[in-house]
């Protein structure tokens, strides 16, 4: 098993919950947790620990992302107006390497990142190569020509389990796709569901 498919794994079986909706995800055949104690651990968790999960799902979600980096993501959703969880949500969803796996060009978030930092990607017409690289609304995320016909491209496109979201405009033949505005936690198809609600909590509390 690869580090990021083994990455993946710990991720769902530590939150007990299949977060990606994949058909090959350990949790769908048990929901314990890992280890040798993992079917007894299933004990009432305390606010805090409430508030600590929902951060590491979300967390876990955007491909693991670290904590000095969602911290810092947290801390603008916070200075921006309106509310904060879903602002820190439409930051999230922002993220280059978030966009192209929402568009279906790769078929995980972790390949997404991947697939930014190797240089596959070019927003409005230029090499960007950063996943953390923030998209803006009306901005063409494109695939570019010599990568277009790379099997991870094309598997992504025939998965069956999600589709492209509504705030997006994906053309599949051409494989472009335009960010046409900042989705709200309502608007993002999370397979399990997300509470920014406690994240916000946790960081107030810590």
């Amino acid at each position: 098993m690869t580090k990021r498919t083994s990455a993946k794994h710990k991720i769902d079986r530590r939150m007990g919950e299949n977060i990606w909706g994949r058909p090959k995800s350990p949790v769908n055949r048990r929901e314990y947790g890992p280890g040798q104690h993992g079917q007894r651990r299933k004990g009432k968790l305390s606010d805090f620990g409430l508030q600590l999960r929902a951060k590491q799902k979300l967390k876990g979600y955007y491909g693991d992302l670290t904590e000095k980096q969602f911290r810092r993501i947290y801390g603008e959703a916070e200075r921006v107006k309106g509310d904060t969880g879903e602002n820190l949500i439409g930051l999230l969803e922002r993220r280059l390497d978030a966009v192209v796996y929402r568009a279906k060009f790769v078929p995980t978030v972790f390949a997404a990142r991947q697939f930014v930092n190797h240089g596959h990607v070019t927003v409005n017409g230029k090499k960007v190569n950063i996943p953390s690289y923030r998209v803006k609304e009306g901005d063409v995320i494109e695939v570019r020509e010599k990568s277009r016909q790379m099997g991870l491209v094309l598997e992504a496109i025939q998965l069956p389990e999600r589709d492209v979201p509504d705030y997006m405009d994906v053309d599949h033949g051409k494989l472009t796709a335009t960010f046409v505005r900042t989705p709200g936690l309502g608007d993002v198809p999370y397979p399990v569901q997300m509470e920014p609600n406690l994240v916000i909590e946790y960081y107030a509390q810590n």
